[in-house]
């Protein structure tokens, strides 16, 4: 309890709107493809589409929105960004009731809520710095970690039920709601909040994304790692859209099954990642990064045999668990791994230039396929790319070691 008081009352209403939006987020977990599939009776190359979409816009926006908000306060930024989303997944429900709901319209709805969900991530990571001491900040991004899992977990099957209830945008309007009171607690805060200087920020340059990724590509471990996670991500989210149309469309899954069939798994994140630090310290590093990252790429092969009923049911909640707990075991091994292996003042180039490069990837696999789905069918598809995540483990670094590499950009910045 000491430690809830301490990070004070203004993080108290931050983790609230985090936390109602994370439950909303949880309750309309596939929304948009069960809104497309069961309502506008999408195929694969639409419903792939539509999963994509926002993942390519943030790629775009990823390089001017960070310097846009060094300049400007966060919390009429976060307030603002929580009434779009509102307002834009609320013309859902109500073009549905009207009559003239389109694929346009939500593709459009994805588009808008995902540039939105851009600018307040960044605006409130950069907000929680100013509202929280420096002893504070693992106690709360941990809080934030917990109620993400915990939201997934609940989220789907509930809204599942919720849409086997009341429609298939029972969980839009929830969701929509979600933003509305997030914007009401961050409203709440009552702490001023302290201007940025822009005296003190430095001009930023579109070469600076460019140098993260000549440094990604020179670097000695960092470089497989790079090409590896891309194309993991990307086989695994590009398969999402795709099951999404084969247990709803093809095999008739109720939607509280399909729901409860992700929610459940989540338990596997939990475990991982409060299991992470202590398997790291007994095995070390290197073993870990090899073992998991060797095993998050077996999981996915399942897939491709789910059938209908309990049996399938429990395919996927198994393929699932075991590919979520290799997965939240690997990455906040590997995330330490490549903060500290990363050039201090390169470190927000890498990563902004490593969020670019993943959006772009997932989107564009996506979209291929959601082409391949159509060309031959969602279970081929989903097929393939587990046998593709099988060839990812050879692209890791053999040696997981931390080079001393010079600073050769300086010298070319000095030239």
């Amino acid at each position: 309890m000491w430690r809830r008081a301490s990070l004070g009352q203004a993080f108290g209403w931050l983790w609230a709107s985090y936390a109602v939006s994370a439950y909303g987020t949880g309750l309309g977990f596939g929304a948009f493809s069960i809104v497309a599939i069961t309502v506008l009776h999408a195929g694969s190359a639409e419903v792939a589409t539509l999963s994509s979409s926002g993942l390519a816009l943030g790629a775009l926006l990823a390089i001017p929105i960070g310097p846009w908000m060094e300049c400007r306060a966060k919390r009429p930024i976060m307030i603002a960004m929580d009434a779009v989303r509102f307002a834009a997944l609320a013309s859902i429900p109500l073009a549905y009731w009207l009559g003239v709901l389109s694929f346009a319209q939500l593709l459009v709805v994805s588009v808008v809520t995902a540039a939105a969900k851009i600018a307040f991530t960044a605006a409130s990571g950069t907000y929680l710095k100013t509202i929280v001491p420096a002893d504070g900040i693992l106690v709360a991004t941990s809080r934030f970690e917990s109620t993400t899992w915990s939201a997934t977990i609940i989220g789907p099957p509930v809204g599942g039920a919720a849409v086997g209830l009341l429609g298939p945008v029972t969980t839009v309007v929830l969701d929509a709601v979600s933003y509305l009171l997030s914007a009401l607690a961050i409203t709440a805060i009552r702490q001023p909040e302290q201007p940025p200087n822009p005296a003190k920020i430095p001009p930023r340059r579109g070469s600076d994304v460019i140098e993260g990724w000549r440094y990604l590509l020179s670097h000695r471990t960092l470089r497989p790692f790079f090409f590896n996670v891309m194309l993991v991500n990307g086989l695994i989210m590009a398969t999402e859209p795709l099951l999404s149309v084969l247990m709803l469309s093809e095999l008739r899954f109720p939607v509280w099954e399909y729901g409860l069939a992700f929610a459940v798994p989540c338990v596997g994140g939990l475990i991982g990642s409060r299991l992470a630090r202590r398997v790291a310290s007994r095995y070390g590093e290197q073993t870990v990064l090899r073992v998991f990252g060797v095993l998050r790429a077996c999981w996915s092969l399942g897939l491709p045999f789910v059938r209908p009923g309990l049996a399938g049911l429990v395919i996927v909640m198994a393929t699932e668990l075991g590919l979520i707990l290799c997965m939240s075991v690997f990455n906040p091994v590997f995330a330490a791994y490549r903060l500290n292996n990363t050039d201090t003042r390169r470190q927000a180039r890498v990563l902004t230039s490593w969020s670019i490069t993943s959006s772009a990837s997932i989107a564009v696999i996506t979209v291929l396929w959601g082409l391949l789905a159509q060309l031959t069918s969602p279970r081929a598809a989903i097929a393939v790319a587990g046998i593709l995540l099988l060839g990812t483990p050879f692209l890791l670094p053999r040696q997981v070691t931390t080079p001393k590499e010079p600073d050769r950009s300086g010298d070319r910045a000095r030239a």
